[in-house]
């Protein structure tokens, strides 16, 4: 009896989930075609095309919308849930209590300094806070956390979302540049790569040009940050219960902690225990990069291009500064870390 009303609810949201599992594929051939360009950054683009084209724009804010909007909400956390098994506190444990506090300072001076910068910029909303949290934590995984724990819409996301990307895009080609310019050795360049660039697939990227000493350096310190994602998603939701209980008529509070954010909690403790084997680890990491790729197409596609006008050139140009901070930042700490 109760089937009928499921499928009711189901059919709407089927056409735009399709077209978000659809959109991998084309993403992931642009990626191979063209590796400068990670395929996060190809589902957004891909998004922005679909959600703008006239032939196409009708169906995305008509039919597939429903189901583009629960993809982009839903799959985003799913993916982050999957980002646990890629941290080990046994490996981030190794790094020794000077080099974890010296990394946790580098956070916190990060995010102020670029949530500043943001608002310098006169940044609107809660694009400040999405930004910060990108750009000193671990990129995309941080800004939908924070938007979850603030319930910031996902259409408000995706000017963040761009440019912890294209940042993240632009440090693959420039940072090994600047340390072959610099003769840093690999392990300060790795350092340098984990503390400083956004995403952890950008990291690797990043870091493995300099070789496998430089690689696991900049891994181990990256997951370090992404550690930090739970007490800074505990921290806005806090802050948002507050808020919700100063207003004259709240409705229902928001959780402390996102549900989501617990999984994720719950699978950085199972990989620690290291009860999982490798391919197991593989196959999450592949699953992952699929949900985040159809996540951030179904972001792109509920964005229109006046959208990006009202704070684009202001937000890129606080990105490239808060960029240039964390860069410095992240250089200075791998200086202290290899002298």
């Amino acid at each position: 009896m109760n089937s009928t009303p499921l499928r009711q609810r189901s059919t709407p949201l089927l056409p735009g989930l399709l077209a978000a599992a659809a959109a991998v594929l084309p993403a992931y051939l642009l990626h191979r075609f063209l590796p400068g360009l990670p395929m996060l950054t190809a589902a957004v683009v891909l998004g922005l095309l679909a959600g703008n084209l006239p032939w196409i724009s009708r169906a995305v804010a008509g039919p597939l919308k429903p189901g583009l909007s629960t993809a982009a909400r839903t799959l985003m956390r799913a993916g982050i849930v999957l980002l646990g098994l890629k941290v080990s506190l046994v490996d981030i444990a190794g790094l020794g209590g000077p080099a974890l506090l010296l990394i946790v300072v580098l956070v916190a001076v990060a995010f102020a300094g670029t949530y500043w910068v943001c608002r310098a910029f006169r940044l609107p909303g809660e694009e400040p806070l999405l930004i910060a949290s990108g750009f000193s934590i671990c990129g995309v995984s941080a800004v939908g956390a924070m938007a979850a724990a603030r319930r910031v819409r996902h259409e408000d996301t995706v000017v963040p979302i761009a440019l912890v990307t294209l940042c993240g895009t632009l440090a693959i080609g420039a940072l090994p540049l600047l340390a072959s310019l610099l003769d840093l050795p690999a392990e300060t360049f790795g350092i340098w790569a984990g503390a400083s660039v956004h995403d952890v697939g950008q990291v690797v990227a990043t870091a493995q040009t300099a070789g496998t000493a430089a690689l696991a350096a900049a891994v181990v310190v990256k997951l370090a940050r992404v550690v930090l994602l739970a007490p800074l998603a505990a921290g806005a939701g806090l802050l948002a219960r507050r808020t919700a209980r100063g207003q004259d008529a709240p409705g229902k509070l928001p959780p402390l902690v996102p549900l989501f954010v617990l999984g994720f909690l719950a699978l950085i403790a199972v990989r620690t225990t290291g009860v999982l084997p490798d391919s197991v680890l593989t196959a999450a990491a592949a699953v992952q990069e699929v949900l985040f790729t159809a996540a951030l197409f179904a972001l792109g596609a509920g964005v229109r291009f006046r959208m990006l006008f009202v704070s684009g050139a202001r937000a890129l140009a606080a990105a490239l500064v808060s960029w240039f901070l964390i860069g410095a930042l992240g250089l200075a700490l791998a200086v202290l870390l290899t002298r």
